[in-house]
C-alpha cells in the first residue's frame, strides 16, 4: 500500500496501519520536510504542471498523457535529474513510449477515466517488463480490489488514508 498523505500525523498513521510507501499531492517543501522527518516511508510526489516539485522526495509520479511532446521530455529530463522517475501510464502508447525513451524502474498504471479502472491498469500489466515495479493508481477502495490488483502481480496500490489497515488486511508485526 502506498497511502495518500497531507502532512506527518497522517504519514505516521498510515505507517502504524500497514503502509508501505506514502503519496504526497502538492506539497510545500516545509510539509514534505516535515512528513520524511515523521516516517521511514519512501515517499513519492506527484509532479503538476504550473507547481514547483519540492526536493527530498524518494521518487515523482509524472502523468504521460501529455499532448505536447517537447515539454514533456524538457519535465522528464528535469525531474530524472532530481527523483526517481515513476510515470503514470494510461494507455499501451504511453508505455511503449515510456519504456522506449525512459526505461524506468517504476511504472504507475493508472486508467483512462473509463468506467472500469481496475480493468484498465490489468490490461497494462502484462506489458510491463520483469524487474519493473508496478503500481497500480486506481482509487481502489475496497480490500477485495486491493486483493485482485495483488494476485494479478501489481506490487502496490495508492489508496487514501481513510483505513489503511482494513485494506492492508492484517496488522502488522510488532516490533
Amino acid at each position: 500500500m502506498i497511502v495518500a498523505v497531507d502532512g506527518p500525523a497522517a504519514a505516521r498513521e498510515a505507517e502504524a496501519g500497514g503502509a508501505e510507501g506514502l503519496l504526497v499531492v502538492a506539497a510545500e517543501a516545509s510539509v514534505l520536510a516535515a512528513i520524511k522527518d515523521a516516517t521511514e516511508l519512501p515517499v513519492i510526489v506527484v509532479f503538476e504542471p504550473g507547481r514547483s516539485v519540492p526536493d527530498g522526495a524518494d521518487a515523482c509520479i509524472v502523468d504521460v498523457d501529455d499532448d505536447d511532446p517537447e515539454r514533456l521530455e524538457s519535465v522528464l529530463a528535469d525531474l530524472a535529474h532530481r527523483f526517481e522517475l515513476a510515470p503514470r501510464i494510461r494507455t499501451a502508447e504511453h508505455l511503449e513510449f515510456v519504456l522506449d525513451e525512459l526505461d524506468p524502474e517504476v511504472l504507475v498504471l493508472g486508467s483512462d477515466g473509463g468506467d472500469e479502472p481496475i480493468a484498465e491498469a490489468l490490461e497494462l500489466l502484462p506489458d510491463v517488463p520483469a524487474g519493473k515495479l508496478a503500481i497500480a493508481d486506481v482509487a481502489s477502495t475496497t480490500r477485495d480490489e486491493v486483493v485482485e490488483l495483488e494476485r494479478a502481480g501489481v506490487d502496490a496500490v495508492i489508496v487514501s488514508a481513510r483505513n489503511v489497515a482494513d485494506l492492508v488486511g492484517t496488522a502488522p508485526p510488532e516490533v
